[in-house]
């Protein structure tokens, strides 16, 4: 289902950190890190990441005049010397279903273009059906197994 709703995504910074907490607590409760598990989802992950001065990006999504995170996407790799950024994202629950996945990726995309990738990777699991259709819909070609993985590259 797509939706009109316009997303505000910002980089995280200290001024986004409670909200990334509150949206950290609501993925550990609703056990969405099972699927999703790039770093611990506690409130020291997140004061880490609204404090954060490296290389790789991190991202928080909000719907227009919202104060509350619904959404968090990151590019990371860079800091680790890799040439092409893994892109993870996740959606909160309550914000499921009204199609503000595709922007999400669309903006972390052209973030990555703005400094020169010309490929982006993510890795998924191969019970996530939505988020597969969604990475096969914006180009992500899958080819290899990570962790128990699938490995997707997108060419930018």
């Amino acid at each position: 289902m797509m939706t009109d709703v316009a997303l505000d995504i910002q980089r995280i910074d200290q001024a986004l950190e409670e909200s990334l907490a509150a949206l950290f607590r609501e993925i550990k409760a609703s056990d969405d890190h099972l699927h999703f598990h790039p770093h611990a989802f506690d409130d020291e992950t997140a004061h880490w990441i609204a404090n954060y001065a490296g290389r790789d990006l991190y991202y928080g999504a909000r719907c227009a005049g919202d104060q509350g995170l619904i959404g968090y996407g990151m590019l990371r790799g860079w800091d680790a010397g890799h040439t092409v950024p893994s892109l993870g994202i996740i959606i909160g629950q309550k914000a499921r279903g009204r199609g503000l996945s595709k922007p999400l990726m669309s903006f972390l995309h052209a973030a990555a273009r703005g400094r020169g990738c010309a490929k982006i990777r993510l890795k998924v699991y191969r019970d996530n059906i939505a988020a597969m259709e969604l990475y096969k819909h914006l180009g992500y070609v899958f080819g290899s197994e990570e962790d128990g993985q699938l490995v997707g590259i997108v060419d930018l």
